[in-house]
């Protein structure tokens, strides 16, 4: 059933939020008739959060986090250990892995993994930029942090391969992380764990 709405104005606000991940036109309507009910200063504070984020975030140069400045607060941090790398998909896992407080090494931010039925390949993602990180010679381990999907694999296998010539340890998370869970909704306590006991990426072909 086509929904009608009394206002085209009210029924653009719904089209925009609807185009939000995971906001059916229902969820929509409860959001636009909310903001409704929320003073003109609180509504248009809200826009030009948005319209600030999108004009003035930055990505790291470094590690291509979000962040305010050229370099991120984690990699311009003296206290982490800038020889153990992290490679992650994207933001979110950057900010699960950090709620366990079990790593203090770097991060490197793909922007995505090897998906071809979605058409990214390896020249769309981050990768480069990590193997050059790798040829500085100050990282002497790389963590690969995927999620444990086919196409989280199927990255990792073609990182290990871009690796394999360097001096470097290749490991990858435990699989306390179950075969098809996304990072960023593994508990902070499992994350933690299949952080501390990484182990050698080609070991992980054994099990």
């Amino acid at each position: 059933m086509i929904q009608k709405y009394p206002s085209a104005l009210l029924e653009s606000a719904v089209n925009e939020f609807a185009k939000l991940p995971g906001i059916g036109r229902k969820t929509a309507l409860r959001l636009v008739l909310h903001s409704l009910k929320r003073s003109p200063e609180e509504v248009t504070n809200f826009g030009q959060t948005i319209i600030n984020l999108r004009n003035n975030v930055k990505y790291c140069s470094v590690c291509h986090n979000i962040c305010d400045d050229e370099i991120c607060c984690i990699c311009n941090d003296p206290g982490r250990d800038a020889s153990t790398v992290c490679v992650v998909e994207n933001i979110k896992e950057v900010m699960a892995i950090e709620n366990t407080a079990q790593f203090k090494g770097l991060y490197h931010v793909l922007g995505g993994i090897i998906s071809p039925m979605e058409g990214i390949g390896p020249a769309d993602l981050e990768i480069e930029s990590l193997v050059g990180r790798v040829k500085s010679g100050i990282v002497k381990e790389v963590i690969l942090a995927l999620s444990t999907t086919m196409e989280g694999d199927t990255t990792n296998f073609y990182i290990y391969r871009k690796l394999s010539g360097s001096d470097v340890r290749i490991s990858v998370i435990a699989r306390g992380v179950s075969i098809g869970d996304e990072i960023e909704y593994t508990d902070e306590i499992t994350l933690g764990r299949s952080i501390v006991n990484r182990t050698a990426f080609n070991d992980s072909f054994r099990t």
